[in-house]
């Protein structure tokens, strides 16, 4: 059930979250306030999904993702399975369409974490129930909202800000650059060339940019794009499917490791973020993530209340 025209800020029932280039900037601080309120106020949420149903499909590995979703949809009163493809027909050569409309027979919404961005699209054409995006190799919208949650608790503003993400331009580098575009914000990727960013995925982007005011750069210097910065983000160099080439990405990506020296000439109340799993000595130091301006726990947690806000957005 896959949608893509925009509707009213207040009529999110029954959407798909495959990716933030579907919701307008309105609907995503629709999405950051009731996040906010969440967690502010935790009897709010208590039975706002009574007997829901969520299906949850991992083709990968999950610490966050599932506990996150897991939680989160128990204490709003529904109720959440785990999936993986050795428990499904699915593993064993079912079509995608086949999987989806069964699930859609039994479920409220279907979560999906898979390496393949255009299977959860198919997913999404076939399911009659909402499908979210987990991740997948292209993008990460679940974690951006949590990232925008973090930045917005601390900074208590978005637009404006100036957001540097340093290392390999992936999945979770393409849903910050649309997050930040539709937020207004200054978006500076650093990244080697080998290892840039999906450039259909940035040209989308910089037309959004144009709409809202924000600023969209790429560039290969890692201490120009730490100049003056808000916050500072990096994410693992080899990403699920990559492991092979970590050799390989070390050595390419060495010098955008986010250390002491590069943040010299950030804002000297900088935050910095991490998606994780990290690598510590790889793409940061300890010194950074264990330092004071790291608020990766504050963002992992903020998982846990942006999905309630998108469960009860598309399913309430």
């Amino acid at each position: 059930m896959s949608q893509t025209t925009e509707i009213s800020a207040h009529t999110l029932t029954g959407r798909d979250f495959l990716t933030l280039f579907d919701y307008t900037p309105d609907e995503i601080k629709q999405l950051l306030q009731s996040a906010k309120s969440f967690k502010e106020n935790p009897e709010t949420k208590k039975g706002v999904l009574a007997d829901k149903s969520l299906g949850m499909i991992f083709e990968n590995s999950s610490t966050r993702t599932r506990v996150s979703f897991e939680v989160g949809l128990t204490q709003m009163g529904g109720h959440a399975l785990f999936l993986s493809p050795r428990d499904l027909q699915i593993g064993r050569g079912e079509p995608v369409r086949d999987t989806a409309q069964v699930l859609s027979r039994y479920l409220d919404a279907i979560m999906i974490r898979t390496n393949s961005h255009e299977l959860v699209e198919e997913f999404a054409h076939y399911a009659t129930v909402p499908v979210i995006n987990a991740l997948t190799d292209a993008y990460h919208p679940c974690q951006a909202v949590a990232d925008l949650l973090t930045i917005l608790e601390h900074k208590q503003t978005l637009a404006g800000l100036k957001l540097a993400y340093f290392g390999d331009g992936n999945n979770v580098a393409h849903s910050l650059l649309v997050a930040g575009a539709k937020m207004g914000m200054h978006v500076v990727l650093a990244t080697p060339d080998e290892h840039k960013a999906d450039q259909e995925i940035v040209a989308r982007v910089r037309e959004i940019a144009k709409q809202t005011g924000a600023i969209i750069e790429e560039t290969n210097d890692p201490a120009a794009a730490a100049k003056e910065a808000d916050v500072i983000y990096t994410d693992v160099w080899a990403s699920m499917g990559f492991e092979a080439e970590q050799t390989t990405r070390e050595q390419s990506l060495a010098k955008y490791q986010v250390n002491e020296a590069l943040l010299t000439s950030a804002k000297e109340d900088y935050m910095f973020l991490h998606c994780l799993p990290a690598h510590r000595g790889e793409e940061v130091t300890s010194g950074v993530i264990d330092g004071k301006h790291s608020f990766v726990y504050d963002q992992a947690e903020n998982r846990l209340h942006a999905q309630q806000a998108i469960l009860a957005a598309l399913i309430g």
